[in-house]
């Protein structure tokens, strides 16, 4: 359990600290739409599926204020490199906000089950109150209507009609219908299998995020579910008139109860997903007029396996090793924007990525490369954005792990370190090359300077690892991982089982890529 704080204890706080806020939310307004006086008469038709609503709603609006804020990504940028308050462990956090995005999403998927099962029932108990004639308080509550167009409770004002026909007809219904169809598509169009594979499936059917909000803002403007207004309640409070409402024809020689008013409940979810979504729309005003600005492509290098190099250059362009950038042809795609870990070094002057073979679109950005003749295909580059591998240098011992094309992102970092040897005095030069042959069986590389030497082979990760534990038994070491799922499962493992909370032992903290 020590071994996995070490790497983890800052995204349980996270964790928890979210859950516990969901918890509350919809404890506290469970409870408070189950007993408030206000909603009396509401329960009295309802019953325990207006809280059960009413709460779940509550935690989607929370959580659809969250779901924007981790694809940011100028604003994750700008905490992890130019916020000076942001240190390692909340650097570490920001590399997540892909897995925490999802998991928000998962939740509202979840809520919206529950808040739409939950108003099927309370629609089907409107309808069933409505054409009761029993003389209940249900069945008198839902005639009010005919007392004047501003007392109604009950939203169904008709005997001839139908659950569907009041979801289909109503705008709480049908933007309620919207919603839950957009979700569905963007939840099921995310699966891995689906981004692998049909990459451009998921990149379209995401942006239903618009009608998503569009719906939220407009759903509860009509107030159908109601409550008793505040100055009703002082008037005739329920507790002493609901027995008069349905005994009104009995003498009432003294204390008579007028019938009760009922105001809607406000439309808040605009009020909870106002702020992220202006900042959504700055960040996407921002991407787009960065991405307009011209990429000259200065170099086109086909590697085998089909790995296309481009090598670029566009005004005011600053990286950091490690970072990445969103590339657009739009001779492919006028809307398609694809993440590429940039290869090239801050000391060049030009910024590189290497492209694989690996779908649709990637087929036809080398097939178009290929096959150009005169004229360069335009290209335009949004841009860089950081990662983990961005703070590489801020621990002492780093260990780097790529698997196929993710060697890319610490072809930059090498490159970096190469440049930063060549732009060293010549008296570091002359010391580096007379130590070359008297330090090659330490535990120093030379080039890199780093304290674990490069090697070749497929690596036995417990005796690597217990090798670095060894030769550094107080150092903090970073491992980086651009790979496939399966192996970060096991240097994840690898971390845990090396790692000690005891300051005087060694301490594995994981970095993985994620775009």
């Amino acid at each position: 359990m020590g071994n996995w704080l070490v790497n983890h204890w800052f995204s349980a706080a996270v964790l928890v600290t979210w859950l516990g806020i969901n918890i509350f939310l919809f404890t506290y307004y469970f409870l408070f739409f189950d007993r408030n006086e206000r909603y009396f008469y509401t329960r009295a038709i309802l019953g325990s599926a207006l809280a059960w609503a009413r709460a779940s709603a509550k935690c989607l609006n929370f959580n659809s204020m969250l779901i924007l804020l981790p694809v940011c990504r100028n604003l994750l940028s700008f905490l992890r490199g130019t916020c000076s308050c942001c240190r390692r462990t909340l650097r570490k956090q920001l590399d997540h906000n892909l897995t925490f995005h999802k998991l928000v999403a998962y939740a509202l998927a979840l809520l919206t089950a529950v808040h739409t099962i939950a108003h099927l029932f309370n629609l089907e108990r409107y309808n069933h109150s409505q054409q009761a004639t029993d003389g209940s308080l249900p069945a008198v509550l839902s005639k009010m209507h005919l007392q004047g167009s501003d007392k109604w409770l009950n939203p169904i004002h008709s005997n001839q009609t139908t659950v569907e026909y009041v979801t289909f007809t109503t705008i709480p219904g049908l933007t309620g219908v919207i919603i839950t169809l957009a979700l569905i598509l963007m939840v099921t169009s995310s699966t891995e299998f689906i981004r692998r594979n049909y990459f451009e499936v998921f990149w379209y059917t995401h942006h239903l995020f618009l009608i998503y909000f569009a719906g939220l803002v407009i759903h509860g403007i009509a107030g159908l579910v109601r409550g008793q207004t505040e100055e009703s309640m002082e008037e005739v409070h329920p507790h002493r008139c609901a027995h008069y409402l349905v005994h009104k024809d009995e003498d009432c020689s003294h204390d008579c109860c007028k019938d009760p008013e009922f105001g809607s409940i406000p439309a808040e979810s605009w009020k909870w997903v106002l702020a992220p979504v202006l900042l959504y729309i700055f960040e996407r005003i921002l991407r787009v007029w960065r991405a307009r600005q011209k990429v000259v492509v200065k170099k086109v290098i086909m590697h085998p396996a089909r790995v296309l190099e481009l090598q670029m250059q566009k005004k005011g362009f600053h990286m950091e090793v490690g970072q990445y950038i969103f590339v657009n042809c739009p001779a492919i795609s006028l809307l398609e924007w694809h993440p590429f870990t940039l290869t090239s070094a801050p000391e060049e002057d030009f910024f590189s990525i290497h492209i694989r073979a690996a779908g649709d679109w990637t087929e036809c950005l080398i097939n178009t490369f290929e096959q150009q003749k005169l004229e360069m295909p335009r290209i335009e580059v949004d841009g860089p954005f950081g990662t983990a591998s961005e703070d590489v240098f801020q621990y002492e011992v780093a260990m780097l792990v790529g698997a196929g094309i993710g060697v890319t992102p610490f072809a930059s970092i090498l490159k970096s370190l190469w440049y930063k040897f060549q732009q060293a005095d010549q008296t570091l030069k002359t010391k580096k090359a007379n130590n070359v042959a008297l330090r090659f069986d330490t535990a120093t590389d030379t080039v890199t300077g780093l304290r674990h030497k490069t090697i070749f082979g497929r690596p036995m990760w417990n005796s690597e690892f217990a090798a670095v534990a060894a030769a550094h038994p107080r150092s903090v070491v970073g491992v980086f991982l651009c790979g496939p799922g399966a192996l970060a499962k096991s240097l994840q493992k690898s971390c845990h089982q090396h790692s000690s909370l005891d300051p005087r032992k060694v301490k594995f903290y994981f970095n993985k890529e994620n775009f």
